[in-house]
């Protein structure tokens, strides 16, 4: 028998995620761990579960994400965006409403890079008049 998954990518800021989606019972794998146990604040937890939710497929598929890169609140976001475009692989009826909420947009912000004679990207070394 052949099982049918669906699998995409995700990024925002400097993660990557690859993205399975399998039948299944709901459960949510990150990094070969469960997601309340990788993703610690419950509002990283919420934001996975947006687009899931969004497309009312709740309980009824598994996913299972690898992820680099970043820190933890890039990651859930780079995770929501390839949950997200797995979701329009599995049903294009949904792409209107989960593009509607946001979830298939890559978020373009990235690190602002140091600038040289400065003491970050934005900051100044104090001025002195003498």
């Amino acid at each position: 028998m052949v099982e049918i998954q669906y699998y995409a990518t995700g990024r925002r800021k400097s993660s990557r995620a690859r993205v399975i989606i399998t039948p299944g019972d709901g459960k949510i794998i990150v990094n070969d761990k469960p997601a309340n146990i990788y993703f610690p604040r419950e509002t990283l937890r919420m934001m996975l579960r947006q687009p899931i939710e969004l497309a009312g497929l709740t309980g009824k598929y598994n996913i299972i994400a690898e992820v680099t890169g970043g820190g933890l609140s890039g990651q859930a976001g780079a995770i929501r965006h390839g949950i997200a475009r797995a979701i329009v692989d599995m049903d294009n009826d949904l792409r209107s409403r989960l593009k509607k909420e946001g979830f298939l947009t890559r978020d373009p912000r990235e690190k602002e890079r140091k600038k040289y004679g400065q003491k970050g990207a934005r900051k100044r070394f104090q001025f002195s008049k003498r």
